[in-house]
C-alpha cells in the first residue's frame, strides 16, 4: 500500500512540473497572395492552408502588386506571389530573393469592336488601351508590334489611362474599341458585348518569336511567380517543399474545377465574381512550373523589358541565385 502511494505521488509530482512547462509553439508564417486574377491559382491553399511542422501557416491576399513588394523588401513576407519581372527588379537591389515557381503564363487577348481591325497589322493609325503600361502587358504587346513592322510608339496610340475592370466596361459601353485586356477582364468584355472579336492570339505570337531553345524555348510568357525569401528558403527547405505541393494541387484542381474554384473566389473576396471567373479559366493559363524549368520563357520575358526599360528588373538578367532550386 505504502509504494503504491509513493508511485502515485511520484506521477502527481512528475504531472505538475510538465504542467509547468512552457508549451511548444508553431512558428508564425504568411503566404501572400493577391487579389484579383493572380489569386485564383492558389485558392485552394486559401480553404485549406498547407501543413508543415513545427509552423502555423495561414494564407492572405494583398490588394496590388506594389504591397507585396514592400512587405518582401522591408523582410516581412517571406512567401508571395508577385509578378516576374517586380521580384527581379527587388533582387537587383541586393534583397536576396528568388522565384520558386511561375503560377500564371501569358493570358492577354487583343479585343476589337471596330470591324475595320481583323489583324494585328490592321492597327496602324489606332487606339489601343492596355492593360499594365511599365508591366508584361505592355511590353509583350510592343514586342509583338514591331515584328509586324509597327512601330508602337508612332504608328498608333497606346492608351493607359483606365485599369483592367474599367477597360472591359468601356469596350462593353462602345466608349473603347480597341484594348489588350488579360483574363478574367477579356471574357468579361466579350460576355457583355456579342460585338467584341478576338484579333490574333497574343500568346501564340510571343511563342512564334521566342521559337529556339536559346531565346525562351517557345515558352508562353510567365505573368505571376511564387517567391520566396532566399535565407528563409534555405532555412525551411521542409515548409517550402509543402507550400510548393499544396500550390500544384490548387493549380490542377482549380484548371479541373472552374465552376467550384470561382465559388472559392467569390467567398474568399478575391474581388472577382463566381460566374466569370469559372468561365475565365479554360482562357487563363494557370499553370506550376518549378523555377528551373521555368527560366528559359522568364530570361525571354525579362530581354523585353531590357529592351524597353533596362532599370525595371536592374538593368541585367538576374544571376543563377535568383532562380529557387530545392536542396
Amino acid at each position: 500500500m505504502k509504494k503504491h502511494l509513493q508511485k502515485l505521488l511520484l506521477l502527481v509530482l512528475v504531472g505538475g512540473a510538465a504542467a509547468m512547462l512552457p508549451a511548444q509553439t508553431s512558428a508564425k508564417v504568411t503566404i501572400y497572395g493577391l487579389k484579383g486574377p493572380s489569386g485564383v491559382g492558389m485558392i485552394r491553399l486559401f480553404e485549406a492552408p498547407p501543413r508543415a511542422a513545427g509552423f502555423e501557416i495561414s494564407v492572405e491576399a494583398l490588394a496590388q502588386a506594389d504591397l507585396m513588394a514592400a512587405k518582401f523588401i522591408s523582410g516581412e513576407a517571406k512567401i508571395g506571389i508577385l509578378p516576374p519581372n517586380v521580384a527581379a527588379k527587388i533582387a537587383s537591389s541586393g534583397k536576396k530573393i528568388q522565384i520558386a515557381a511561375i503560377t500564371g503564363t501569358g493570358m492577354l487577348s487583343l479585343l476589337s469592336a471596330d470591324p475595320s481591325v481583323r489583324r494585328i497589322e490592321d492597327l496602324k493609325g489606332k487606339t489601343v488601351e492596355v492593360a499594365g503600361q511599365g508591366a508584361t502587358p505592355d511590353y509583350v504587346f510592343r514586342k509583338i508590334l514591331l515584328s509586324k513592322g509597327i512601330n508602337p510608339d508612332s504608328d498608333l496610340r497606346l492608351g493607359y489611362a483606365l485599369a483592367y475592370p474599367e477597360i472591359a466596361q468601356a469596350l462593353i459601353a462602345g466608349r473603347v474599341s480597341l484594348a489588350l485586356l488579360p483574363e478574367p477582364f477579356a471574357t468579361m468584355a466579350r460576355n457583355g458585348n456579342s460585338n467584341i472579336k478576338l484579333v490574333g492570339d497574343i500568346q501564340d505570337e510571343w511563342i512564334r518569336l521566342h521559337g529556339s531553345a536559346n531565346n525562351g524555348g517557345g515558352a508562353n510568357y510567365p505573368m505571376t511567380a511564387l517567391v520566396v525569401d532566399g535565407a528563409f528558403a534555405a532555412a525551411n527547405g521542409g515548409l517550402v517543399k509543402a507550400v510548393l505541393e499544396s500550390l500544384e494541387a490548387s493549380v490542377k484542381w482549380v484548371t479541373a474545377n472552374p465552376a467550384a474554384a470561382g465559388a472559392l473566389v467569390e467567398k474568399h473576396d478575391l474581388g472577382l465574381r463566381a460566374p466569370v471567373v469559372a468561365a475565365a479559366i479554360p482562357r487563363s493559363n494557370y499553370v506550376f512550373i518549378p523555377a528551373s524549368a521555368a527560366r528559359p520563357g522568364i530570361e525571354a520575358l525579362f530581354r523585353a523589358f531590357l529592351e524597353f526599360a533596362p532599370a525595371s528588373i536592374g538593368e541585367a538578367l538576374p544571376k543563377d541565385d535568383f532562380y529557387y532550386i530545392p536542396k
